[in-house]
């Protein structure tokens, strides 16, 4: 019996192929659903995985090389499709696409399952994953009628069907509804204007001789929001420090992207920066200050443009969505 395994990480799919439990295993984490704006279900079905592992399963598997190029393609060959997949927002999103996509296969949904961690895969060991013993939850209706929810609210022009989400029975996908959450808490807050990534990047400056590295999320580190990238972490940092009213100061290099970081003196002074806030950073901290009343605000919110004309809000301690 073929088995693939598709997961949402490349730390993941290196973790999965270790033990040899399945015949081919590819990541998916290149569909990274928090970009701006997002990209249309065409573009993300018919692009494939940037693995090397899709030419070993078209030249084992697949007799002709141009018989297509979707991931629907990719599972045809496999007596069984297993879904590993990480617990963090943009993982549960590229669950909902996931799903939403092999709707209409019938023959893919009756050999799909989903296997849902609650740590991100790429964390555990071959010894870990056989003590965790996972199970493998067969796809049926009511995981896709989820999805499809989901996948629809989260492309709305405003948060509100993202919101009723909150009200639904989410049971069928245990860990989506923290990751919905999560989502939600990276609106403009109520009070500051700055999403809760952003408002854990100030706590830690403010915490004093902090560093760009710092204040990046990750494994054992202090941020322990894993909602945004690595790219999209540094772009928030960017954002706070060189915003016309900034909120950081201290920051040496910039803007965070691969020409910087194919600089090695541009990228040494980046990290070497020592970190602060700024006077309207501590008001902003504090509550007293709104973010947005002094910077423009432009960018999305899954399928939702913020601006300071139109800012959604989240408000974390009722649980509340606010309209503009």
């Amino acid at each position: 019996m073929k088995r693939l395994i598709l997961t949402t990480s490349d730390s993941g799919a290196g973790c999965l192929r270790q033990p040899g439990i399945a015949d081919a295993v590819l990541p998916l984490g290149d569909r990274f659903f928090l970009q701006e704006p997002l990209p249309s279900d065409i573009e993300i079905a018919e692009s494939l995985p940037q693995d090397d592992w899709v030419g070993r399963i078209y030249r084992k598997y697949i007799d002709e090389a141009d018989c297509g190029t979707r991931i629907a393609d990719l599972c045809e060959p496999f007596d069984t499709v297993d879904a590993w997949i990480d617990p963090d927002p943009n993982a549960q999103l590229i669950l909902a696409w996931l799903l939403e996509y092999f709707r209409p296969h019938d023959a893919i949904v009756s050999k799909l399952h989903l296997v849902q961690a609650d740590l991100p895969i790429g964390q555990l060991s071959t010894d870990d994953l056989a003590a965790r013993q996972m199970p493998a939850v067969k796809i049926v209706d009511r995981h896709l009628e989820l999805a499809r929810s989901a996948w629809q609210a989260y492309h709305a022009p405003t948060p509100k069907d993202w919101f009723g989400l909150l009200s639904m029975d989410l049971s069928a996908l245990p860990l989506f509804r923290p990751a919905a959450v999560a989502l939600l808490e990276e609106l403009p807050g109520r009070a500051s204007g700055l999403g809760a990534t952003e408002m854990r990047m100030l706590e830690l400056i403010a915490e004093g001789d902090a560093g760009p590295s710092d204040v990046f999320p990750g494994h054992e580190k202090r941020n322990t929001r894993r909602v945004f990238d690595y790219w999209q972490i540094g772009a928030l940092l960017d954002g706070l420090a060189d915003a016309p009213a900034p909120v950081v100061s201290g920051l040496n290099e910039g803007p965070f992207t691969l020409e910087m970081h194919d600089d090695n003196e541009r990228r040494k002074r980046y990290w070497q920066s020592k970190l602060s806030l700024t006077p309207l950073g501590r008001e902003v901290l504090g509550g007293r200050e709104d973010f947005s009343r002094h910077n423009p605000v432009l960018r999305w919110w899954g399928g939702t443009e913020l601006t300071n004309n139109r800012l959604w809000r989240w408000d974390a301690v009722k649980q509340a969505l606010i309209a503009p």
